[in-house]
């Protein structure tokens, strides 16, 4: 009887769909890949007379797009908090040794950490809860693994900008975004 049951599990693991899967056992992407990523050269470039705020920048979907990032889905968060917990510091350290190499040839770099959130809640508590994720992750970059706190800003964008647009639970939504922004800013 228990083959059987070991059986009938098995057999409905394989039907789960490999997409639901990933939400479970998402990666981080490598830091190698992280690198690569941050350290491209920027879609658009910024005469000095042109470059903005980073208040600014931040309020400008163009800049922010032409900007070099990464979407990170892999760090693991409880409901509604906005810890970063020690057993998800693997996946932070492979930001922050990127971040770090990077800083190490582009002294002046600097990156904005972007908090996002799935549709699910008030849009009020959502936004509040992105800027605590962000401001969270910029913490566990500078007190744990040394990354300059100059180097490092933050804001969150709540449920505004969904990469899958639905108003139910996705946890392709629930992410942060990396970009470097030295060559937005002045």
């Amino acid at each position: 009887m228990q083959r059987r049951a070991f059986l009938t599990a098995f057999a409905a693991a394989l039907a789960v769909p490999a997409l639901s899967r990933g939400a479970l056992a998402q990666e981080t992407p490598s830091e190698e890949m992280i690198l690569r990523r941050l350290d491209a050269a920027p879609a658009r470039r910024m005469r000095e007379e042109e470059r903005v705020t980073v208040r600014e920048f931040k309020r400008r979907p163009d800049l922010r797009g032409a900007a070099p990032s990464i979407n990170i889905q892999s760090i693991n968060f409880a409901f509604a908090s906005a810890e970063i917990p020690r057993s998800e510091y693997r996946k932070v350290r492979q930001i922050a040794r990127a971040m770090d190499r990077i800083l190490s040839r582009r002294r002046r770099a600097v990156f904005l950490i972007e908090g996002h959130t799935d549709a699910v809640g008030s849009a009020a508590s959502n936004q509040l809860l992105s800027e605590r994720r962000a401001i969270s992750l910029k913490r566990v970059l500078v007190e744990e693994f040394g990354l300059p706190f100059r180097a490092l800003e933050t804001v969150g964008y709540g449920e505004e900008f969904l990469l899958v647009p639905t108003q139910n639970e996705e946890w392709r939504n629930r992410r942060v975004t990396l970009r470097r922004i030295d060559e937005f800013v002045r």
